[in-house]
């Protein structure tokens, strides 16, 4: 009787256990995660922003039959399935489902070739937008009446730290009304908080480049991506701005409760500056750490020491590209190189130093490149 009763109990256990064991919930993540194109199309690896994906292509691809696959959260779908022919002349929108089946979310893919829209007024933004924040992204217009980029900021950082509302404005890059003539983009270097102490990035410049803005935590100047393929020599940089600086410079202190050290008399300043570079294997884009210093460098057009000035009016800048390297025409014509527009409202924002509440604004930027 006893090995029966032995029998009977371990079984017993078993159906308890196995009554115990819950199945794990659902996943509800339904992101993108990658994005590519069959055969040698693509110019570089696809660039993934909030809702947006960019296909990067070869001069001369036909956009008109391509069939992007791409790489899904664990367990999500996509509509339509990954492998579908579209017409990328225009962009195209996909919705991904995540396992669970409650969360989806919509994209929009862009397959664009190296180039972009050569004037910049600013006119056009649009809202990220949560239950507790709403920040705006900058996107131009192209010739054809669509959209050619998005500019990046490091607004998706600074919505980390919880200091923004659901006013664009309350963050460091947003759409201002006092343009020259209509809107205009503005940047404010802001307090991060307690997020960004804990991180030793008291403080966030304004900025907006052309590239993308990925959140790095570990690095924060890795999060900046500079740069998108271009297929025309720069010459020049030129356009307005206005500059009002903080009343109060600090620079980074770790040592500090705030993490920052007020330095009185100095005076912050603002940048603007256009870098060219080649891209190879291991350097799709630059980042923080040597935007202007990367030896993949080609051209720079930036200020010199002593011409950032403050001013309430409007008030031109013209930065002709100084050549650090010869340009290979046939790499040039295969969109082999790179550009980016960078501006912030304080310099030293890559080391978390500047001035509250300085803040630039720019308006009709152009990038003039040789015929």
């Amino acid at each position: 009787m006893k090995p029966i009763t032995h029998t009977f109990l371990i079984a017993a256990i078993a159906m308890v256990t196995t009554g115990c064991i819950r199945k794990e919930p659902l996943n509800a993540e339904c992101d993108i995660i990658a994005a590519t194109l069959p055969g040698d199309v693509m110019s570089q690896n696809a660039a993934i922003r909030n809702s947006e994906v960019t296909l990067f292509v070869k001069k001369g691809t036909d956009k008109s039959a391509l069939a992007p696959e791409f790489i899904l959260t664990e367990g999500a779908t996509i509509d339509p399935p990954s492998g579908t022919v579209r017409n990328f002349d225009v962009p195209q929108r996909y919705t991904v489902t995540a396992e669970d089946k409650i969360w989806q979310k919509t994209y929009t893919v862009w397959v664009n070739e190296p180039g972009i829209t050569l004037s910049y007024d600013f006119e056009h933004v649009r809202q990220q937008q949560s239950s507790r924040y709403s920040y705006d992204i900058f996107y131009e217009i192209g010739p054809d009446g669509n959209e050619s980029f998005s500019w990046a900021s490091g607004n998706a950082g600074y919505a980390m730290t919880g200091q923004g509302s659901s006013d664009p404005a309350s963050f460091p890059t947003y759409q201002s009304d006092n343009g020259i003539d209509g809107k205009c983009a503005a940047m404010t270097t802001r307090i991060t908080g307690l997020f960004g102490n804990l991180r030793n990035s008291p403080l966030a410049a304004g900025s907006l480049f052309i590239g993308e803005f990925k959140v790095n935590l570990s690095n924060t100047l890795l999060s900046t991506r500079f740069g998108r393929p271009f297929d025309r020599k720069p010459l020049r940089l030129s356009g307005y701005y206005r500059y009002t600086p903080g009343e109060m410079y600090y620079k980074l202190n770790e040592s500090l409760s705030n993490k920052l050290e007020a330095v009185p008399g100095k005076i912050d300043e603002f940048n603007i500056y256009g870098v060219m570079f080649e891209r190879i294997a291991d350097v799709e884009y630059l980042n923080g750490t040597n935007v202007q210093t990367s030896p993949n460098v080609v051209a720079l057009a930036r200020f010199s020491d002593g011409e950032r000035i403050p001013t309430e009016t409007w008030r031109t800048f013209s930065l002709p590209f100084v050549y650090l390297k010869e340009i290979d025409m046939e790499k040039l014509e295969n969109g082999q190189y790179s550009i980016s527009i960078v501006m912030s409202s304080s310099i030293d924002g890559d080391l978390f130093s500047g001035a509250p509440g300085s803040t630039l604004m720019v308006d009709q930027v152009v990038l003039t490149c040789e015929e």
